[in-house]
Parts: C-alpha cells; sequence; structure tokens
C-alpha cells in the first residue's frame, strides 16, 4: 500500500495528444499516481527485456543502482521471480558505485545494500555480479577502475541501466561539474552527497569523503536507460533533468542526449513538470473547485497581486482565459476563491460548539471530542502541530497523543550518558560505567545494543511525557507509546510493515474510539519513518472502518519537519497568537536530547524549533500576501476523509 492524496480537476484526458501536452517535456517521461505503482512498471519492464533476449552466448547486462529509489522496484522483480516470472540465470550485472574506503560487510556499504535487497535472492551465476571494491588500496584504484570498463566492455554493452538520482542531478557519484566523457573512477565526494549519506554512517564526520563511481560516459553508453525518481523531495532535480537545460551543473541532464531513455517518477517528484504545475498552459483542463484555486493561487504569485486584485487582463495574460470561458466574469472567480481560502481559517480546530458550522472546516458537533494525534516520532507531535494541539487542549475536548516509534536511535551517546551520570549524581543507581562501556564497544554502523535502545527510549518517552504535562495532558492516561516493531532494527534501515505493526494501532483505535485523527501526511521521507508510519494508520483504519463507533470519524492531516502543504491543498488553518508560537517553542524545548547534538540533523542546521516556527510564520506571510488577515503564525492540515 502507498499513500497519496485524491487530487481534484486537472487536464482532461484525450483532449489533446500526448505530444501537445508534454511539449515542454524533453525527456520521454511516466507519470505514476503511487512509488508502488511507478516500481511494478520498471521491474516488468526489466523483465520483458531480459525475457526478449535469446543471445545464449551473451548475458544480458543491468547496470544497478544503489540507495533509496530502487528498493521498491528490486522487491517486485523478487516477487516475479519467487514466481517463476523471470530468471536471472543469464544475467549479469554491473554496480553504479561503491564509497571508498568501505568493508562490502558495512551496512553501509552500496555492495552490501544491492547484495541484501537483491542479489542475494536471485538465481544469478556469482561470476557475473561486478561491484566497485572499496577495500583497495588507494595506488590500485586506478588500475582497477580500467578493468572495471574492460570487464563491461567484455558483455558488450549495458543493455539497461537502472538509475535513481540524487538531489542535484548525481547519477552515482558524478558530482555536479562532472565531465561528460568520464569514466569509472575515484572521486571527492561534495557535502551534498555526503550530507545525504550522513545518517547512515552516524554523522557527517564518519561518512567517507571519497567514492568510486561509474563515470557519465560509461552510463550514456548504455543501450537503454530508466531513471527512477519518488516523493516530493525530487520534484526540481526532475524538472531541471526533463525540462531544463543541458549543463554540467545538473549531471542528470545529459541524458537529454540519449536516445533510448524513459523517466518514470511518481505523483510527488513530478509535481514541478509544466503538465502538472500549471496543466492550463499545455491542454484542456476541468475546472473542479479547488483546481480553480490552485490556478489562481499560481496567478497571484505569478503577478505579485491579492486575490481580490485580480484583473481580467492578469487572466488573458497568463493563460488562464479558458477558466473564464466556466464563469460569468473574472470578479466572480476572485471573490469565490476568496472566500473558499477565508473559510479554511479557524482557531476552532476541534469545530466551535453551539455555532453554525457550515463554512467551517470541522463540525460543531459532538462537543467535546476525542481527539487521537499520530506521532511518527516522540517529538513530531509538537514541532508540526504544537499550536494545534494546545488549542485542541484548551477548548476542552479530550486529545490523546500515539507516539509510534521509540525514536530511540536519534538519541546522541553524549546525552545518555550525561543522564546516567546526573542519576549517580542525585544517589540513584550508579550505571555510568556500564553504558559507558556499552557505548565504547559499539562499532561504527553497527545497529545499537538493545541495553542502550532501552535507556535511548526511555530518555525520548520522559521528553514526550514532559511536553504534554506542559499542554495540560496527563501522560500516564493520554500518552500512549506504541513502540511498533518496524522501526526497532537499532539502525537507520528500517524492517518492513507487518500484521504485528498494524494490529498495534487497530488496538489503541478501538480502545479510543476517536472522533477526530490527525496524522503525519509524508510521503517524502529522509528515513522512511513517517512514510511507514501513515501506511500503518491507513491500513489499521481500513480494519476499522466498517466498526460502528467510526462513522462520522474525520481524519486531518498535518505535514513533518521537511515540508509544508502547498495552499492549493489545505482544508483547515489554524492561526496561532504569538503566546501560543512560545508555549509550542518550550513543548519542543522539552525534547532535549533533539536539541544541538542530534545525531541525524541532514543538511538543514536549525534547530527543530526555528524549522517549525519558520515554517508556520512563512505560511502566516502567504495568506497574507493573498489579502487575508494577518497572523503571527498558522499551521495546516489537509483533510483525508
Amino acid at each position: 500500500m502507498n499513500y497519496n492524496i485524491e487530487k481534484q480537476g486537472g487536464l482532461r484526458e484525450g483532449v489533446e495528444p500526448m505530444d501537445i501536452i508534454t511539449r515542454f517535456e524533453k525527456l520521454p517521461t511516466a507519470i505514476f499516481r503511487t512509488e508502488e505503482c511507478g516500481a511494478q512498471y520498471v521491474a516488468r519492464r526489466v523483465a520483458e527485456r531480459i525475457a526478449a533476449h535469446n543471445d545464449q552466448q551473451r548475458p544480458f547486462v543491468l547496470g544497478l543502482s544503489t540507495g533509496r529509489t530502487p528498493v521498491g522496484m528490486y522487491r517486485k522483480l523478487l516477487a516475479m521471480h519467487r514466481e517463476g516470472k523471470v530468471s536471472f540465470a543469464n544475467v549479469a550485472v554491473f554496480s553504479l558505485d561503491e564509497f571508498y574506503p568501505i568493508d562490502p560487510r558495512e551496512q553501509q556499504s552500496r555492495n552490501h545494500r544491492v547484495r541484501e535487497e537483491f542479489i542475494d535472492h536471485i538465481d544469478i551465476r556469482p561470476d557475473n555480479v561486478h561491484f566497485p571494491d572499496g577495500m583497495l588500496l588507494i595506488d590500485d584504484v586506478a588500475r582497477f577502475c580500467r578493468e572495471y570498463e574492460a570487464k563491461i566492455e567484455s558483455y558488450g554493452s549495458i543493455d539497461m541501466m537502472l538509475l535513481g538520482m540524487g538531489p542535484q542531478g548525481q547519477l552515482g557519484f558524478n558530482e555536479p561539474g562532472s565531465f561528460v566523457n568520464s569514466r569509472t573512477r575515484l572521486v571527492a565526494l561534495g557535502n551534498s552527497s555526503r550530507e545525504l549519506a550522513a545518517s547512515a554512517f552516524f554523522g557527517f564526520r564518519n561518512t567517507p569523503a571519497k567514492a568510486i563511481t561509474m563515470g557519465l560516459r560509461t552510463i550514456l553508453d548504455a543501450q537503454q536507460i530508466v531513471l527512477m525518481a519518488w516523493g516530493e523531495d525530487k520534484a526540481q532535480v526532475v524538472s531541471q533533468t526533463v525540462e531544463g537545460d543541458v549543463t554540467s551543473a545538473v549531471p542528470s541532464s545529459y541524458f537529454q542526449q540519449h536516445g533510448n531513455i524513459e523517466v518514470v517518477v511518481d505523483e510527488g517528484a513530478s509535481e514541478l513538470l509544466t503538465r502538472v504545475r500549471t496543466p492550463w498552459l499545455v491542454g484542456t483542463c476541468d475546472w473542479k473547485p479547488r483546481f480553480v484555486r490552485k490556478a489562481v493561487l499560481w496567478l497571484c504569485q505569478r503577478v505579485g497581486k491579492p486575490i481580490l486584485k485580480l484583473t481580467y487582463q492578469d487572466y488573458i495574460e497568463n493563460n488562464l482565459g479558458q477558466l473564464l470561458e466556466t464563469v460569468d466574469s473574472y470578479d466572480q472567480v476572485n471573490i469565490r476563491v476568496f472566500n473558499d481560502l477565508q473559510h479554511t481559517i479557524t482557531g476552532w480546530p476541534g469545530g466551535k460548539p453551539n455555532a453554525d458550522d457550515s463554512t467551517r472546516p470541522d463540525t460543531a458537533l459532538p462537543y467535546p471530542k476525542r481527539v487521537l494525534i499520530f506521532s511518527p516520532h516522540p517529538d513530531d507531535d509538537v514541532i508540526s502541530m504544537g499550536g494545534t494541539f494546545l488549542r485542541l487542549v484548551d477548548q476542552g475536548h479530550d486529545v490523546h497523543v500515539a507516539y509510534e516509534t521509540s525514536g530511540n536511535i536519534a538519541v546522541h551517546d553524549d546525552v545518555v550518558l550525561q543522564m546516567v551520570d546526573t542519576a549517580r549524581e542525585s544517589g540513584f543507581a550508579n550505571r555510568f560505567e556500564e553504558y559507558r562501556r556499552l557505548i565504547a564497544e559499539k562499532g561504527k554502523g553497527d545497529a545499537e545494543p538493545v541495553e542502550l535502545r532501552e535507556i535511548k527510549g526511555a530518555i525520548r518517552r520522559g521528553e514526550a511525557r514532559a511536553a504534554c504535562r506542559l499542554f495540560g495532558l496527563d501522560p500516564d492516561t493520554n500518552c500512549h507509546f506504541l513502540n511498533l516493531p518496524f522501526y526497532e532494527t537499532g539502525g537507520i534501515k528500517k524492517g518492513l510493515l507487518t500484521e504485528a505493526d498494524i494490529s498495534i494501532v487497530v488496538d489503541l483505535l478501538r480502545r479510543l474510539r476517536p472522533h477526530r485523527i490527525f496524522a503525519a501526511g509524508d510521503f517524502s521521507d529522509p528515513h522512511g519513518t513517517h512514510r511507514i508510519s501513515i501506511e500503518a494508520v491507513l491500513q489499521a483504519i481500513d480494519v476499522v472502518r466498517d466498526d460502528e463507533w467510526f462513522d462520522g470519524c474525520r481524519m486531518w492531516l498535518y505535514r513533518g519537519a521537511w515540508q509544508e502543504w502547498s495552499l492549493d491543498m489545505v482544508d483547515m488553518a489554524v492561526p496561532l497568537s504569538p503566546d501560543e508560537v512560545i508555549k509550542k517553542r518550550h513543548s519542543i524545548y522539552r525534547h532535549l536530547s533533539q536539541k544541538d547534538i542530534v545525531p541525524f540533523p541532514g543538511n538543514d542546521k536549525r534547530e527543530f524549533w526555528q524549522r517549525a516556527e519558520e515554517r508556520t510564520q512563512n505560511t502566516a506571510m502567504l495568506y497574507d500576501k493573498l489579502g487575508m488577515a494577518e497572523y503571527q503564525a498558522i499551521e495546516v492540515f489537509v483533510r483525508l476523509f
């Protein structure tokens, strides 16, 4: 199951031919509703190409990408292999890249990941498996790279290259500025690539500064290329690759020079392509109300005006004449969209009792409501919707928080030592040396020992309980720590979602019977936890959907620390006062282990409270620029059902 949100309106299918709709695209691009659908499509293409390869004298040669992007596709291929639909007995593989130096047994090794996810589970001959060697002496690397190229040539060529790309269009470890004629070689990694990998290595300092990678010419010499991209965090680079100019600043743009390539993306990664972002520029549209809002807000941004100041000329000069053909006048559109957006704003996120709720985001009854907030980690609730959380409590609703995962691996070892040192100095159990030894004996990149994970989980539970107390909740009755099993691997790589996870969520839903559910609606998640967490909730909801208590239940989606909903999608906007912003900040402060030295900060150097405040303040400014009232900050939500 892949989570996605239903879109309203858009291009009318079959009115214009695809060559008109895709006229801004310089590469053939297939858009799928979800990553799962896209991965299934690519897996089928691979299986078909292997089956069609009748040359028994020469194996079919696959170029394999590493990283997160191809994992779903590998799983689909493995499922087909188990069902007897594809054999790899006459297939050879060449892996794209490897960190240097690194032992292939380390879990961060590209070789290790490809073997674990794919190679070790198929019927491929060992002598047809080729990986860059991260254990070579530095003096031997150049010779190995020449031999790697020669080995590819000995097979004839790479028949099909399967690729993902980095946020700057990196292909393998071909960084921006790489020469188009480059071959397999040792490269220095840029800061962007190292920061992207830093979480897997438990910090930037531990991340290798070099890598061995196929060159751009090696990749471009493949007979066929399939480039995959999933999630909104890849939307910018997909747009640059597919619709931008060819430039060494975006290595993936060189694919415009290849004659047999297909780009396969999901809806999130396609968001900035012209046919998705501004479809009225390429074809006839179905002007549903939410789609009209999307177009009008785009127009406001383009001409720098609030909604009610848009003119007839603004619409005509910016290719929105077809929208005006559906209404009596342009100012009618302005007023409708203004009222539509204004009605998203409410100071009563749980509904206002004894009030006309016909234009409010939520209903007046029942009151008070039982509200369940799902938080993927023990701090996402206050970071992403802390003001709304506070408002719900202050307005008398019975608010519960379900922390889906322990968040234990996000606690730095130094924090553990500080905590047990404090306990020792307070006269409690003296376990300082025990934990110091556990930490010292832990190998780089090894899974966290269970004893260490337990105390780190306890630290995060204590912090979450403190934040809930600040908001006036009793943590003994209203905080629920689910500790979903998929998370408890002791490392960055998480397990798969299973019935064990889903049943825990189902049990909580049936016990609490909430009238309203809030959850983190994140599909693009650098670490995967948010994404698995929302799918756990949605699959649990599918189980309880026919329960009598579920009738009338609504679900609101907030966003995690990395993104925010675009205003064309927003169903509810909760303005925060200056005092509420401060109290939200203090609730984030309660999560002391996540301040200053968090192990996995990503490439955003701001602390979580800074990210939260800047995001909600920016949202408030957007509403202000569109002609709404000016607020200190605004938290926004999308209604799923």
